[in-house]
């Protein structure tokens, strides 16, 4: 009997969903539902999806991440990111125990098409600069030996994808609190932003406080 794939696209545009449901279920045999990341949990957890397509032109990359880290706990589907965003450092959000695909925001559906190909297939498909810009930043191997304990709890929840209001409630301290502690643990490790933050912890922290 044939059984139906089924992938859902997680976007709030509802031009891009109605032009991917005219080619990909017949190109692919797919059924494809289209949710907003508001009700994504909601939805996926009612339907076997095998595949979650997050559009990051509408969707903000942190709340990304935290969908993409609740699907990699509850749920045995991969992620594909696309509208990719090249202008900001958001290389945190792969994580290739999940993540099956990430294509710029310049390439075209057919494009797009041809990579899915693959992902049937098993494969992953990553933007090659994407994979040479992770290899080249390894400044900062030995700086997580001048972090403190609680500087490293920090980054650590930062990897669960929690807020700094998140963080200062679980580690019962005041948000500016966190805010230092960042701010002095961003200059230990050679970074400027959350996403580097995120993705140096992804690296360089191994331990997980729970």
């Amino acid at each position: 009997m044939f059984k139906v794939i089924n992938w859902v696209v997680v976007t709030r545009s509802q031009l891009l969903a109605d032009l991917l449901d005219t080619r990909w279920p017949q190109e692919f045999l797919v059924k494809l539902a289209k949710v907003s990341p508001e009700r994504m949990e909601s939805v996926i957890r009612e339907g076997a999806y095998s595949l979650v397509i997050i559009d990051l032109s509408t969707v903000d990359v942190q709340k990304a991440y935290q969908l993409q880290k609740h699907i990699e706990k509850e749920y045995a589907a991969r992620v594909v990111f696309i509208h990719y965003p090249k202008q900001i450092d958001a290389r945190f959000l792969i994580q290739q125990t999940v993540t099956a695909g990430v294509f710029y925001s310049d390439v075209s559906l057919e494009d797009i098409g041809q990579g899915l190909a693959s992902i049937l297939r098993g494969k992953t498909v990553y933007p090659p600069q994407l994979i040479s810009a992770s290899y080249d930043n390894s400044n900062g191997v030995d700086s997580s030996e001048n972090l403190t304990i609680r500087e490293r709890e920090v980054l650590q929840a930062l990897l669960t994808g929690s807020t700094n209001v998140d963080i200062a409630n679980q580690l019962f301290v005041s948000e500016s609190t966190i805010k230092t502690h960042l701010y002095r643990a961003f200059r230990k490790i050679g970074v400027s932003s959350r996403g580097q933050a995120i993705a140096w912890a992804q690296t360089h922290l191994h331990e997980v406080h729970q």
